[in-house]
């Protein structure tokens, strides 16, 4: 399959009652991993499929959500292909460490999507 759905990321206030929720629901096994910023960010290991990540929220402004993250071969093509689509950036070719890269829009219904293009050292 072309482009899929590679990571699925939870942005929320309280990290620790999602963890807990989470877990207990669906089974997921958790690990913190500590960042530059002195937070957390806790992946996601759901077995087989789709795994991803959960973090609180950098700003009391941002209410809770799950996002999507499609994989993409050219993160700068894809992006400028989105924009001429009628996208709306909210991040553009944001790097994580040496994992890869992301982008973040609106697409033109105003529903928030990211794509991701890695370098396969994760």
């Amino acid at each position: 399959m072309a482009n899929p759905f590679v990571h699925v990321e939870l942005t929320t206030h309280d990290l620790p009652k999602a963890k807990k929720f989470y877990s207990a629901l669906f089974g997921w096994k958790l690990q913190d991993t500590p960042m530059p910023d002195g937070k957390t960010y806790t992946m996601i290991n759901v077995g087989d499929g789709t795994g991803g990540g959960m973090m609180t929220a950098p700003d009391p402004g941002i209410p809770p959500h799950w996002l999507p993250y499609v994989a993409v071969d050219d993160l700068a093509a894809s992006t400028k292909h989105a924009k001429e689509l009628g996208a709306t950036m909210i991040m553009e070719n944001i790097p994580v460490a040496d994992f890869g890269k992301f982008t973040i829009f609106k697409d033109p219904t105003g529903a928030v999507i990211a794509m991701w293009q890695g370098t396969g050292k994760m």
